[in-house]
């Protein structure tokens, strides 16, 4: 489970509720009591919106991930970022991954992470320009697309040196995509499994979503919580997401249905 902390007055989601470093401390405490094995740091939201340059990113996030590190010596760290100098920054403050959701805006983002020997998540955005919405977005294959790009990506990453097991690929649902798209992704993720990449997902209150199902923000965890049971049968590995028990619950019970992983206690029928 990667849990989302959004450092920005202005999510989307919590509108706000993590922006004070306190509170976005708080935060880091809840999902790690949750079980949380990773934390996702953001600075901007993805959205268009205020122009927020690199220094007050790095202001945002970079003492923010030396407290928690130095909070959580085994806590995973990913920050999301697209920018090479915050993610040199946040790796000198203790990141451990590089969580690139604009599919290689910033190419020298590889050298980093190789420079710092850190994850990095490599993401399919179709070109998109970051903070930007799609707009009449057409592929001949999104799935494909999705496919060719990430794997693109992690081969130049681990030809710039990043080392492969520290490489993971995500399909990034409604990043450069409609609704159709990012259905289309989770109906067939198991051909982006089938690369051999590690995948994550994050399709915590997504768009595609609320307007699969015609519901606003607040309400839309039954339908993130199938749409995730979709992408663990499929294989998926990582969950980036708002809520953490629910998301376990449902990927734990996916993967022992998929004989992956044995039930907690197994006495029916023995006593």
């Amino acid at each position: 489970m990667m849990a989302i902390v959004n450092r920005t007055p202005d999510s989307f989601y919590d509108k706000g509720a993590t922006w004070a470093e306190d509170a976005a401390f708080d935060r880091v405490a809840q999902v790690v009591d949750e079980g949380a094995e990773m934390v996702d740091i953001g600075g901007i939201k993805a959205a268009p919106g205020a122009e927020i340059d690199e220094v007050e990113e790095k202001r945002r996030v970079v003492d923010f991930v030396a407290r928690v590190r130095a909070a959580y010596p085994s806590l995973v760290i990913s920050v999301d970022t697209w920018r090479a100098s915050v993610g040199d920054a946040v790796c000198e403050a203790g990141a451990d991954v590089l969580n690139d959701a604009w599919g290689g805006a910033d190419p020298r983002l590889v050298d980093v992470a190789a420079k710092h020997d850190v994850a990095l998540i490599c993401t399919h955005t179709g070109g998109a320009v970051p903070r930007t919405r799609p707009y009449r977005v057409e592929y001949d294959d999104v799935v494909r697309a999705a496919v060719d790009d990430t794997v693109a990506y992690a081969e130049r990453a681990l030809a710039a040196g990043v080392a492969r097991e520290s490489l993971v690929i995500d399909p990034a649902h409604d990043f450069g995509k409609n609704t159709f798209h990012s259905l289309e992704i989770t109906r067939r993720l198991d051909e982006m499994v089938a690369t051999g990449w590690p995948v994550l997902v994050s399709l915590s209150n997504k768009d595609f979503v609320g307007e699969s199902l015609d519901l606003p923000v607040g309400e839309r965890l039954v339908g993130t919580l199938a749409a995730t049971a979709v992408c663990a049968l499929a294989g998926a590995r990582i969950f980036r997401v708002h809520e953490v028990v629910e998301t376990r619950q449902v990927v734990d019970m996916v993967n022992t249905i998929a004989g992956r992983r044995l039930p907690a206690r197994a006495i029916r029928g023995l006593q």
